[in-house]
This record gives structure tokens, C-alpha cells and sequence, in this order.
């Protein structure tokens, strides 16, 4: 995702791109094919409501920069609800095929076995949270750093037609969407409280994968936690989490609330294929049939991809890299991307958005002027450039963009007819003045004025 949007970047600058890509020679733990772009865990870019979501916000300043992240997101579109979600496939075949027919980029299917060398000049390293062995090793004995990591976790996918309609139910939560489709995107499986206790027992009786004592101190990213070892931090946690009843009627039965449900998202464009919204496992493939198949509707379904869990390595980047994302020990060394330690698709994207504009500026003579804090794109730079306590052990943790990485702002104490705003409405309208200042500024440093300014 980084590296794509990095190149296109540079590439759209004017600038001669070669696009190194180790997979179509090597593999990973994680990937399934060679495509560019490729999501390995879900499909979704999660909440496309730019006034009141960060992550919405995300989509619209990349968009304004002409990500084409977002660009082939948009093509490869599927009903999500209020959210965005891709047909995997054609999102990376689109990607890639972009990337090919572009006359800057070159791309050569090789690895590069450790660091690049001397004589790149400028070197875009987004190699992901799966970067091979040897180029990991080769960074942590430039930086003298040790690697930080996290488990990350992938939801099973299963074939729409293995899923039993006449117990489950499509309807998006609290039936969001623009269209008929979009609210009636997601599939519902409802639980009673007996069958959900059941289900909570089998999850954490399963067996699961084990870690090699290496891995044993490697913690797990709180936004992509396995469903088991949520269950085990409590039994109401899952009906709380991605499994809350919240929103949502069963259309089998209306009158009888749902104690807890799974939520299915489509994945594909022809709707053949749906994933466990919120399931990433570690349980073993034979455990998961088996448990999976306890949900209601689901007992005769055909899995298209079980579960996974994989081990993510990230740097330290306060300390390793400056404020245009260059390693301070070797600044021709660029990072982007998840290794830089964001988390999220959309958030890895924009870190390649950022080094692609950066590392081209620098190679054209112009100012590399890093976008305001204020805005999502600046926000996420400051987490990883200064976001960490000094000398706190642990501080850094790969961060989902969210609000709380902006800049305070004095929002709106009253609304329109000046009645006072509490609760719900008093944060709804703060984000909605955090969002427009965002995209204000984000306007200006994408013309140029912020550079003009800071001149």
C-alpha cells in the first residue's frame, strides 16, 4: 500500500521511478499472490465520513492529493454501509495495472537482500510490517536499535451461498448508507445468550496457534485483537466489541432483540464472498470450522480463507527518523508506510503519499514542507516523527489515525439558534470543526501556501 502510493507519487511529480517488489521471487507469511496493493487482512478502509470520522477524514485529504489509493478504491468499490470496502482482487489488480502502464515507474520483481546500495541517492523503503529478514537485520545495524513488533491477525472469508438467509439477515447498523444497497450491506447472525455463552466457551477451550519462544514478549496491536484473546479479557467483551447487538433488527424476528450478533462484510464485487467483520483468530485451521460453525446461520458454511496471525515488525521512528521521514543515520533511507508504525491501510498509504511528495521535492530542488499538524495526513507524520514520551520504555505503539493526535481546537459551544450543546451533539459538532479546519489547511499546503508561509 506505501510503496504503491509512493511511487505514484514521485511518478506523478515528474519524477523516474523503480518500484523493487520482492513477491513474484519471495513470498510472505501473509500475502496470496504477487499483485501490488494486495490486502492480506480486511477489505475494508473502514469509515469514508469525513466531518465526523478521522479516518474519513484521511480518505478526503489523499483524495485531494490524488492518491491513488483512493482513486482505485472508488473502482473496486462493494456496499459497506457507511464505510469503505473493496473488492480485494480488482483493487490490486487496478493498483498494478496503474503502476505498469505509468512511463515514470519501473518495476523489478526482485528482493533486495539488505540495506540499497551507497549510490541510491534516494531510497523509499516501505517494505510493510512483513519485511524480509535480511533487510530488518541490515536496518536494526544501521540504527542500532532493536526491532519493535506485534501480532496482527486475519478474519476468516466465506462463501455467501454456505450462509443460511433464513436465519440471518442483511442490514447495515442502524441501517447507515446512502442507498438501499449500502443498508443492507452487511449479514447478521443473531445469538440468544445460551447459545453466545456457548460460544464464548468454545473460543477459548479451542486450541490456538503457538508462539516460538522468541515471540513470547511480542505484544498484540489493540485494534486488531484475536476474538479469543478478547474473550478471555472477559466474557462480555465480544457482545460489547464486535459482536454487539447495537443497531440492528432481526428481520426473522423483530420483536426478539438479538443478545449478540456477527456481522459479515461483503468482499468481493460479485458478493460471492462475505468476512467475519471483527474475527481475526489464532485458532488452528481444524478449530476454527468447528467453532465458526456454531454461529447461527453459519453451520453449513464453506470457507474461501480461514484465520491467521502473523507476526508485524515496526521501528522505533521518533527516535530513528526526521521530520520528512528520513533515518537520521542515513538520510538518502527513506521509511513508509506500517513499518514507520501506523496501523491501518489507509493511514500506511498515507505515509507513502507523504514519502513519495517528500523524496520527489528533494530530487526536483523544491521545499519539502511536512502538512500542518492539524490535518490527518500531518497528524499521523507527528505521531511517528515525535509521538512517543522520552525514555519511556514501551511509549511508541503503532496508532490508527484519530482525533486525539490533532491539535486541540475552540469548538462551538452553542448551535445555530445558540442553545447550549451537551453530550453526543457537543462532540459531534468538535469533530465537525476539527475536520474543517483540516481540510482547510490541508487545501493550503497542497497549493503551496504553507510552503509560501513557511518561507
Amino acid at each position: 500500500m506505501a510503496g504503491s502510493e509512493a511511487a505514484w507519487q514521485a511518478a506523478e511529480a515528474g519524477v523516474r521511478v523503480v518500484l523493487h517488489e520482492m513477491r513474484g521471487v519471495r513470498g510472505t507469511e501473509a500475502h496470496q499472490t504477487d499483485g501490488l496493493a494486495e490486502l492480506v487482512c480486511s477489505n475494508s478502509f473502514r469509515s469514508d465520513d469525513h466531518e465526523t470520522n478521522a479516518v474519513g477524514l484521511l480518505h478526503e485529504e489523499m483524495r485531494r492529493a490524488c492518491s491513488i489509493i483512493m482513486d482505485k478504491a472508488k473502482l473496486a468499490q462493494v456496499p459497506a454501509g457507511g464505510a469503505l470496502a473493496v473488492d480485494r482482487h480488482v483493487f490490486s489488480g487496478a493498483v498494478t495495472a496503474a503502476l505498469e502502464a505509468h512511463p515514470n515507474i519501473e518495476i523489478v520483481r526482485e528482493e533486495i537482500p539488505g540495506l540499497p546500495p551507497e549510490e541510491w541517492d534516494s531510497v523509499i523503503i516501505a517494505t510493510g510490517p512483513l519485511t524480509s529478514p535480511a533487510l530488518a537485520e541490515a536496518v536494526h545495524g544501521l540504527t542500532g536499535e532493536g526491532e519493535l513488533a506485534f501480532f496482527d491477525a486475519i478474519a476468516p472469508i466465506l462463501y455467501a451461498d454456505s450462509i443460511n438467509m433464513d436465519v440471518a439477515w442483511k442490514q447495515s447498523r442502524y441501517d447507515k448508507g446512502e442507498t438501499e444497497e449500502d443498508k443492507a450491506a452487511y449479514i447478521n447472525c443473531p445469538m440468544d445468550r445460551e447459545q453466545y455463552e456457548a460460544f464464548i466457551d468454545a473460543l477459548i477451550g479451542a486450541e490456538k496457534t503457538e508462539f516460538k519462544a522468541w515471540e513470547m514478549d511480542t505484544p498484540y496491536f489493540d485494534g486488531c485483537l484475536p476474538i479469543e484473546v478478547m474473550a478471555e479479557r472477559g466474557r462480555e467483551t465480544l457482545r460489547h466489541g464486535p459482536m454487539k447487538p447495537r443497531g440492528l433488527t432481526n428481520a426473522h424476528n423483530p420483536e426478539v432483540k438479538p443478545y449478540a450478533v456477527v456481522q459479515l462484510r461483503q468482499d468481493n464485487a460479485l458478493g460471492t464472498l462475505f468476512n467475519m467483520v471483527g474475527f481475526q483468530t489464532k485458532m488452528k485451521y481444524g478449530a476454527q470450522a468447528d467453532v465458526f460453525k456454531m454461529i447461527p446461520g453459519l453451520e453449513d458454511a464453506r470457507f474461501a480463507r480461514l484465520g491467521g496471525i502473523h507476526r508485524n515488525t515496526f521501528l522505533h521512528s521518533p527516535k530513528l527518523l526526521d521530520a520528512v521521514m528520513r533515518l537520521k543515520a542515513r538520510p538518502a533511507l527513506r521509511f513508509a508506510g506500517q513499518i514507520t508504525g501506523v496501523e491501518g491501510y489507509v493511514e500506511s498509504a498515507a505515509m507513502g503519499l507523504l514519502a513519495g511528495r517528500f523524496a520527489a521535492a528533494e530530487k526536483l530542488g523544491r521545499a519539502m514542507t511536512p502538512p500542518p499538524p492539524t490535518t490527518a495526513l500531518g497528524a499521523l507524520l507527528t505521531h511517528i516523527t515525535t509521538g512517543h514520551v522520552p525514555g519511556k520504555k514501551g511509549a511508541f505503539q503503532p496508532m490508527n489515525v484519530n482525533f486525539g493526535l490533532f491539535p486541540e481546537i475552540d469548538a462551538p459551544k452553542t448551535d445555530a439558534d445558540g442553545k447550549r450543546l451537551r453530550g453526543k451533539d457537543k462532540a459531534v459538532a468538535k469533530k465537525k470543526a476539527l475536520t474543517a479546519r483540516a481540510l482547510a489547511d490541508c487545501s493550503a499546503w497542497l497549493s503551496g501556501a504553507v510552503a509560501e508561509a513557511a518561507e
